[in-house]
C-alpha cells in the first residue's frame, strides 16, 4: 500500500478505533518516558553550523520521550537537543523507535529542539557530497547507526515502565524578555535581520513584533501525581552558535533544573520559531543564557501553577501526508558567506536543497495527538510564527500546542507574503512561495476543523 494511503488509513483507524470509548471493556491509557544521550563525540564530524570538529561538550545533549499505549496502538512523541533532522536521517530515528516499541512509523513524531550548538544532520544530502570531489563530512553514518540504536532501546526499555494515567493538565504562561522577531522592518522599508546576536541598537531596540509570548504546558497525570509534563514555546533557542561547542543552551537548562525541582519527566518542543529568536535580550554572554534560562523556567512554573485537568478518556491520532515542491533557484547564492568554512557550509547547504528537491514524490507525515480538547501538533521544517498563530485560530476552543522542527528539509517554511517582503527566511527556504496553503491545509485536516477556519 502507498505511504500515502497508508498514512490516510491510519488516520481514519486512529479516529473511528475512539467510537464506544465509553464501554467499560475499554483498555487504560497509559505512558512511559525514555531518555537517551544523544551527544557527538569529541572531535567527531563537524556541525553544520560550524565546519570545525566538536571540541567542547558544555553539557549532554537529550533524546527525551513518551510512548503512548492505549490498548489498541502505540505512539511515540520525541524531542532531540538536535538542531536538525532532515530526509533519510529524520527517517531513521522515527524508524528505529517504532521497530522498537512495536508500532508503524506514521505513529511516531520525532522533533528537534535546534539548538545551533548540537548536530544537524542530513543523510541523503551527504551521499550527494560524497559523489563530489573532496566532500565535507558533516554526518558520521555510524554515529548516526549506533545513537538511533540507543535511542530504539531506551524505548523499548521504557515499555516495562508504562504506567496508566486518567487525567490531562493544560497551562500556559507568558515568557517575558526572550523571544522576538527576527524580521525588522527598517527605516528605509526593507526586512532587516535581527539574528540571535546583534549589536546594532537599532536592530535590538527594535519592539519585540509578531511573536507568540505564551508557553504552553501539558501534563499527564495518574490522580494527583503527574507523571510527565510537555513544554512548548517559539523561539530560536541559541545564545551560542558558529563555532564547535555543544550544548542544550538556556532551554535544556531550564527544562532539566525544573525536572530535577519537581521529579517529573520534562519534555521541551520549540514551536513555530522560524523568524523568532533571542537577539533582542540576548547580550551573548553566560550571564545572559543564565538570565534567559530563569526566564524561561520561571515560564514554565508558571504554566504548571495555571493548569486546569480534565479526565483522559481517549487517544486521537491523526496523520496527514503532505507533498512539498522544492523551489528551483538556488537561495544560497544570496546569502552571504558563513564566518566559518564557508565553501563547505554553503556545499553543503546547496546539497540539502538537492536532496529536497530528489524526494518530491515522498511526502511528509505531519501528525496530531489529542487528549480530550488538547491538541498536540508534529510540524516538518522551519515554520514561521504565522503558522502557529493559524492553528490557534483554527480550533479556538481547544488548547492546541504546536512542535515544529521534524523532517527539517524543507528548511525555512514561509507565508508566501514573506517572499516579496524579503528578509532572511525566504531567502533561504527551499520550497516554494506556495507551501502556505498546502501547509494550512494540512493543519486544518490535522485539527480537523472546516476551510473557512483560522482565516
Amino acid at each position: 500500500m502507498p505511504r500515502s494511503v497508508l498514512s490516510i488509513a491510519l488516520a481514519a483507524a486512529s479516529v473511528l478505533g475512539s467510537v464506544g470509548a465509553g464501554s467499560p471493556a475499554r483498555a487504560a491509557l497509559r505512558v512511559a518516558s525514555f531518555r537517551c544521550d544523544v551527544t557527538p563525540p569529541l572531535n567527531g564530524r563537524q556541525l553544520l553550523i560550524s565546519s570545525d570538529p566538536v571540541k567542547t561538550i558544555e553539557d549532554p545533549l537529550w533524546a527525551k520521550g513518551i510512548v503512548l499505549d492505549d490498548g489498541k496502538q502505540r505512539y511515540v512523541i520525541c524531542a532531540v537537543d538536535w538542531c536538525g533532522l532532515c530526509n533519510s536521517s529524520h527517517r531513521l530515528f522515527r524508524s528505529k523507535l517504532a521497530s522498537a516499541v512495536g508500532t508503524d512509523i506514521a505513529h511516531v513524531a520525532v522533533q528537534c529542539v535546534h539548538q545551533h550548538t548540537a548536530p544537524y544532520t542530513d543523510g541523503d544530502a551527504q551521499k550527494i557530497l560524497d559523489q563530489q570531489k573532496d566532500p565535507p563530512g558533516f554526518v558520521d553514518p555510524q554515529f548516526m547507526e549506533a545513537v538511533s540504536d540507543r535511542l530504539g532501546a531506551a524505548a523499548k526499555a521504557s515499555l516495562a515502565r508504562l504506567e496508566a494515567f486518567d487525567r490531562v493538565g493544560c497551562g500556559e504562561a507568558r515568557v517575558q524578555r526572550i523571544a522576538a522577531t527576527r524580521r525588522v522592518r527598517g527605516a528605509d522599508g526593507t526586512m532587516q535581520v535581527r539574528y540571535s546576536l546583534v549589536r546594532k541598537p537599532a536592530l535590538r531596540d527594535a519592539p519585540e513584533g509578531d511573536i507568540d509570548p505564551m508557553l504552553k504546558t501539558v501534563t499527564l497525570a495518574r490522580g494527583d501525581r503527574p507523571l510527565v509534563r510537555l513544554h512548548y514555546y517559539a523561539t530560536h533557542p541559541q545564545s551560542y552558535y558558529g563555532d564547535s561547542r555543544v550544548s542544550a543552551d538556556f532551554v535544556g537548562f531550564a527544562r532539566d533544573r525544573l525536572e530535577r525541582r519537581e521529579q517529573v519527566f520534562e519534555i521541551y518542543f520549540t514551536g513555530c520559531a522560524g523568524d523568532v529568536t533571542v537577539g533582542k535580550y540576548n547580550d551573548g554572554t553566560p550571564a545572559g543564557r543564565e538570565g534567559m534560562a530563569q526566564r524561561l523556567q520561571a515560564g514554565m512554573e508558571a504554566a504548571v501553577a495555571a493548569t486546569r485537568w480534565e479526565p483522559a478518556a481517549e487517544l486521537r491520532w491523526r496523520v496527514v501526508p503532505l507533498r512539498l515542491e522544492a523551489r528551483r533557484d538556488d537561495p544560497y547564492a544570496k546569502l552571504p558567506q558563513p564566518a566559518h568554512g564557508p565553501d563547505a557550509i554553503m556545499r553543503a547547504r546547496r546539497a540539502g536543497l538537492r536532496a529536497m528537491a530528489q524526494r518530491a514524490d515522498e511526502p511528509f507525515e505531519l501528525t496530531a495527538l489529542s487528549v480530550g480538547h488538547v491538541c498536540l501538533l508534529h510540524l516538518p521544517g522551519e515554520c514561521l510564527i504565522e503558522f502557529q498563530h493559524y492553528a490557534q485560530r483554527s480550533a479556538p476552543g481547544r488548547f492546541v500546542a504546536v512542535a515544529a522542527y521534524g523532517d527539517l528539509a524543507p528548511g525555512y517554511i514561509c507565508p508566501e507574503r514573506a517572499f516579496a517582503e524579503g528578509g532572511y527566511e525566504p531567502s533561504a527556504s527551499r520550497v516554494a512561495p506556495d507551501t502556505e496553503q498546502r501547509l494550512k491545509g494540512a493543519i486544518r485536516a490535522l485539527l480537523d476543523v472546516p476551510a473557512d477556519r483560522g482565516n
